[in-house]
């Protein structure tokens, strides 16, 4: 068997491994999953009047297509929470000692375990666009390369948030570290235009929101949406995204490498 052949059944091995976890172990994914769906609801139901008012005047549907780019994009944030728990608890547990032993594609251990969080982050997007969709948003204007363009964004997105998450439980001692850790992927959205412009929030603060890689994909990705101009933000979302998935593979790779246990 060739190298490719064994990288791509290990690989595979690997992806059946993590995705069985989580259909057997679905409290976790079920939790990072409630709360965009909550805070969906929330801004919608209870805070979508004024902060639409707060918006020149918009009402609570014009709010509800500005909001849900943000929350598929905190959704994203959100589920790769649970890869780094995920791959602390192997780290922790002693199965990757034993997969050390074992001659098989090392690579694959972690390819795994990104390639089954990516799934499961474009499954969590497909639900929470689903709930949306039911409390009316709606993308009547956007043509099927700019749907084709905003999946591939969510890919881009969740492979590099992936990768990062995946460092971020190498480098944890135990699961409870791990989501600690993790838990800037799920902020910053918070801190982004996920919710309001970033002109509408005060100067002092507008710097936060604007220089970090959620606030160009939230822009990229309603444009694409909506209709609506990108600008530059498409550029700099897609730099963000490459440039966190190459620090976050070598960043990966390199602990994972060095790591004895």
């Amino acid at each position: 068997m060739s190298a490719l052949s064994l990288a791509v059944r290990d690989s595979s091995t690997m992806l059946r491994r993590n995705l069985l976890h989580a259909r057997r172990y679905p409290s976790l994914t079920l939790n990072l999953l409630l709360t965009p769906v909550v805070m969906l609801l929330l801004f919608v139901y209870v805070f979508g009047d004024v902060m639409s008012a707060g918006m020149g005047g918009a009402d609570r549907a014009a709010y509800i297509a500005y909001v849900v780019p943000g929350i598929l994009m905190m959704t994203v944030g959100g589920t790769v929470v649970g890869t780094a728990v995920s791959v602390s608890n192997d780290m922790s547990e002693g199965i990757i000692a034993r997969f050390r032993t074992m001659a098989i594609h090392r690579p694959s251990i972690l390819v795994g375990h990104v390639v089954g969080s990516v799934l499961q982050c474009l499954m969590s997007v497909l639900l929470v666009g689903a709930v949306a969709v039911a409390i009316g948003f709606r993308s009547t204007d956007a043509t099927a390369l700019e749907w084709l363009a905003a999946f591939g964004l969510t890919a881009l997105i969740a492979l590099a948030l992936t990768w990062i998450a995946v460092g971020m439980g190498l480098v944890s001692p135990n699961a409870e570290a791990a989501s600690n850790n993790a838990l800037p992927l799920v902020v910053l959205p918070l801190i982004s235009s996920a919710f309001v412009p970033i002109d509408a929030m005060p100067g002092w603060f507008q710097p936060i929101a604007e220089y970090q890689p959620f606030t160009p994909a939230i822009e990229t990705l309603r444009g694409l949406l909506l209709g609506t101009g990108i600008g530059h933000n498409g550029w700099l979302a897609v730099a963000w995204c490459l440039g966190l998935t190459v620090l976050g593979y070598f960043w990966s790779k390199a602990t994972f490498d060095r790591d004895p246990s």
